[in-house]
């Protein structure tokens, strides 16, 4: 027997879960399935031994959207705020440099050289047209200002947000202002500035936050909010086109197979699952969100006694370039951004190894990633004793990579998605990976949906 609903939505990652949330307030009766066992996809907070860990993202900014969906969830007083002048750092040579996190701090820093101090000042007074084509960040970068400026602050940069391979990138699709400011005015800060005074409303800088209990309150508020509406260990099997332009939707849960007819249908899924799903409808949805390539990251977290660091830990953590030839990414000082992270007396740090440019990696066995990222600390840190916790979680599929094309295959997928109206994608690999960018996306559908069904 075939149940009829106005909207479905197939994914309970945050963009499923946002979306589900955002249809339901509006009166819309929609339903979420997720196949796994607990929704929230990538954001997973675990709490061992005394450590609060973060499995997926460590930290979020807290953008308009976001903050005003806390308050409506009434979890804003469990928002914590980083300290906003927390010192990041950047491993050169083997020794912590500090990242200059204003302009005049920038052109005094030893950081960088001469050379590419000069190159950000003929930007702000020349002017320059990006190719035609596609560019990536790496050859952007090279383009514009120096190689140094790549190795040492851009690549690192797109480690932490990404886990990416700089010289993959899609300057136009992973960092689209960059782009749009060389575009609109030759210049990356003229460009920038532009922008910026374009935007209506206060400009407030965004603060990286968390909450008390860790990430996965958020999670944790949106799947109570929709209650029975939230199907978990509930996997689709098949998607139809009915003559009246709904879908009808085959699933599976308890090992009985269950249909739904949908109006509208939300897939929040990952791209390669969306696009073997929709196949039976156009072949070309799995070839394009196919060639959507993903970073495998290892998630190491290590405590220590405090007293054991030749280190302050005062500041957010710091990145490594590819130049220094380590395993880790960067590291974060979780224990120095946010109370309750670790019992009294022991520090927690947060390492993450592999990403697109170090692809076997994540393949080693978890003690020996446990290993390596306590002698690389070590040595950083000036850490005098082993880790008296460590745990260590692979996740095989962590981030979308915006790599060269992506542009191109996501303008087809919109052009195949527009000859089945009442179909829509949401989800990380389309307007940033970032969780305030997931929010942001799904609230856009849920509105263009709602538009649909009332």
């Amino acid at each position: 027997m075939t149940r009829y609903i106005p909207a479905l939505v197939v994914g309970g990652g945050i963009s499923g879960l946002v979306c589900t949330y955002a249809l339901r307030k509006a009166g819309i009766d929609a339903q979420l399935v997720e196949a796994s066992p607990r929704p929230g996809g990538v954001i997973h907070s675990v709490t061992r031994d005394g450590f609060l860990l973060e499995l997926g993202p460590q930290t979020f900014s807290g953008t308009p959207a976001l903050l005003e969906l806390c308050t409506e969830l009434s979890i804003s007083s469990e928002l914590l705020q980083a300290p906003e002048r927390a010192p990041r750092y950047i491993l050169i040579d083997g020794q912590l440099r500090s990242v200059p996190l204003s302009p005049p701090a920038f052109f005094l820093s030893s950081l960088i050289g001469a050379s590419t101090k000069w190159a950000l000042v003929r930007d702000f007074f020349g002017k320059s047209v990006p190719p035609d084509g596609d560019e990536s960040i790496a050859n952007f970068v090279r383009r514009k200002f120096t190689a140094q400026l790549l190795d040492r602050l851009v690549g690192p940069f797109v480690s932490g947000i990404y886990a990416g391979d700089p010289e993959r990138l899609s300057i136009r699709s992973a960092f689209p202002q960059l782009y749009e400011a060389e575009n609109v005015a030759g210049s990356i800060v003229r460009g920038m500035l532009r922008l910026a005074k374009s935007k209506r409303g206060p400009r407030k800088r965004p603060i990286l936050q968390s909450f008390r209990e860790g990430n996965e309150t958020l999670v944790r508020a949106l799947a109570n909010n929709l209650g029975p509406a939230l199907l978990l260990d509930t996997n689709v099997t098949g998607i139809s086109r009915r003559e009246d332009a709904s879908f009808d939707i085959r699933m599976k849960k308890d090992g009985r197979d269950e249909f739904i007819s949908a109006k509208s249908l939300i897939l929040a899924a990952p791209p390669d699952v969306t696009g073997r799903l929709l196949a039976p409808l156009d072949p070309s949805f799995e070839s394009l969100l196919n060639g959507i390539d993903f970073a495998a990251v290892a998630v190491v977290s290590l405590g220590y006694h405090q007293k054991d660091f030749g280190h302050s830990l005062n500041g957010f953590g710091f990145l490594v370039p590819r130049s220094e030839g380590l395993g880790v990414l960067g590291t974060v000082w979780n224990s120095s951004l946010f109370p309750g992270r670790a019992q009294e007396g022991i520090a927690l740090l947060t390492s993450f190894v592999g990403g697109a440019t170090s692809l076997a990696t994540t393949r080693v066995p978890p003690d020996e990633l446990a290993r390596v990222v306590h002698r690389e600390l070590s040595t950083i840190l000036s850490i005098k004793s082993p880790p008296v916790f460590s745990n260590v979680a692979i996740i095989p599929r962590a981030l979308p990579q915006y790599n060269l094309g992506h542009g191109d295959r996501l303008t087809a997928v919109v052009k195949a998605c527009s000859r089945f109206p009442g179909l829509w994608l949401v989800g990380n690999y389309l307007q940033g990976p970032a969780i305030g960018s997931c929010v942001d996306q799904a609230l856009a559908v849920a509105q263009d949906v709602r538009e649909r069904c009332l």
